[in-house]
């Protein structure tokens, strides 16, 4: 499971949180996300494994999974932190701020900020990741409703912050829609 982050300015991607390869950028289920180039060699070293292996862990054993100890599915994270698992509050709290730290760098080539959208399985579902990486941006003018927030925009046109704040919204997908109707203007 990935999850990317874009700034978009009239209807065309400006940034993105990927690089080559999805390991860049955010935290994800199961990849780590930016680390220090270095690291590949350290841990090798560490862990006695070439390259391939430490690109291998960062891919599958990181992110979520691995700052966990326990899974890469924030329901269950959530639902282990509300019963104290130390380990799996502390992985949803790095995925919350680097959420927050890319969202307020990719404003820098907006010029001005819009509205923040939350789409996908997390972005969609989980109003306590929603709110606690929001409230890390109040830089920005974010101020959450939490009614708005716990019922998922759903009684608020998808807009989830307090009025006159900067906007968020959670707007939900159909990726296998989107993935049909693509492939069939692609056999037309």
């Amino acid at each position: 499971n990935g999850c990317s982050a874009a700034a978009v300015l009239d209807g065309r991607s400006v940034d993105t949180t990927m690089g080559l390869t999805p390991l860049e950028g955010l935290v994800m289920g199961t990849r780590s996300g930016d680390v220090d180039p270095s690291l590949h060699e350290f841990l090798g070293g560490e862990l006695g494994v070439g390259l391939a292996e430490v690109t291998a862990i960062l891919n599958k054993k990181s992110g979520l999974l691995g700052l966990s100890g326990l899974n890469n599915d924030m329901r269950s994270l959530e639902a282990a932190a509300a019963e104290g698992h130390e380990q799996a509050r502390i992985a949803i709290d790095v995925f919350c701020y680097r959420l927050a730290k890319y969202l307020a760098a990719l404003a820098v080539p907006l010029g001005r900020l819009d509205a923040i959208i939350f789409t996908g399985g997390i972005g969609e579902n989980s109003a306590f990741v929603r709110a606690q990486t929001l409230s890390q941006l109040a830089i920005l003018g974010v101020r959450v409703d939490d009614t708005r927030n716990q019922n998922h925009g759903r009684r608020s046109d998808g807009v989830i912050t307090q009025d006159g704040s900067t906007v968020a919204l959670v707007v939900p997908t159909n990726e296998e829609a989107m993935i049909a109707a693509d492939t069939i203007a692609l056999v037309r």
